[in-house]
């Protein structure tokens, strides 16, 4: 009887191993809605995908709670239970509180504009004294943040890219900052749009191709994760899945 309760002992103990190396191989972080890159609901966003993989390559299963974008970046930030957040564009402000992973993608960030009032620049001193749609919280580009900070441009800011959109559209501004495949996929998947890709298009010029990184707590915890993370985006062909996730080949 006590080697059998001995061996029913050990057998709970190593169910109970398991389940606490299970637990801890899920890995909790925050995003927002953000397709194609992060989509709340199936499929996963191409970005997400990429994400997803180079955990799995490690052994860890990703977790994503889907919030506002101001609030996933408090959360990130403030709140132990998650390491970290994603997709960020790089900016030195951010990396003082996070650290950056290796790129895990890239995206066209430009201006949205009306098709009736298309915008010729050259410069970013070309947009002063334009009234300039952007998204609260959204890193842009370094220098068009620096200026729209001075008060080098007449920017109106908004909750989310849809409402950005719906401002152009409405005349309420000139351009809009956006990605080109936020803006593509918006436009033709978003019900408050519908009819709106007579009216508007993507400027010719761009303001610049951005990388997409995936942003870790800068303590000790998330910069392990980010190593980890880091290798096993190498193990992984990140860019075939991403380009196949946007071209709507991986389901």
């Amino acid at each position: 009887m006590r080697v059998r309760l001995m061996v029913l002992a050990a057998g709970l103990a190593g169910m109970l191993a398991g389940g606490a190396a299970r637990a801890d191989s899920l890995v909790y972080m925050t995003s927002l809605d953000w397709p194609p890159y992060t989509m709340a609901n199936e499929p996963h966003g191409a970005v997400e995908e990429v994400v997803r993989q180079a955990f799995k390559a490690v052994g860890h299963t990703l977790v994503v709670d889907y919030l506002p974008w101001n609030r996933a970046v408090f959360n990130a930030k403030n709140d132990s239970h998650y390491v970290g957040y994603f997709p960020e564009y790089y900016s030195s402000e951010i990396a003082r509180d996070f650290v950056f992973s290796r790129p895990v993608g890239s995206g066209p960030l430009g201006f949205a504009e009306r098709k009736a009032e298309p915008m010729n620049w050259s410069t970013l001193d070309d947009l002063a004294g334009i009234t300039i749609g952007t998204v609260l919280g959204y890193v842009n580009t370094e220098e068009f943040d620096r200026r729209a900070k001075a008060g080098g441009f007449k920017i109106e800011p908004t909750q989310s890219d849809p409402l950005n959109l719906r401002k152009l559209q409405a005349g309420r501004v000139r351009l809009a900052v956006i990605d080109r495949n936020v803006m593509s996929y918006l436009i033709k998947n978003d019900p408050a749009l519908s009819g709106t890709e007579s009216a508007l298009q993507f400027n010719q010029r761009l303001l610049e191709s951005k990388d997409l990184y995936v942003c870790f707590r800068n303590d000790e915890a998330g910069r392990r994760m980010a190593a980890l993370f880091n290798d096993g985006l190498a193990r992984i062909d990140a860019k075939s899945i991403l380009d196949k996730r946007l071209n709507g080949e991986l389901r």
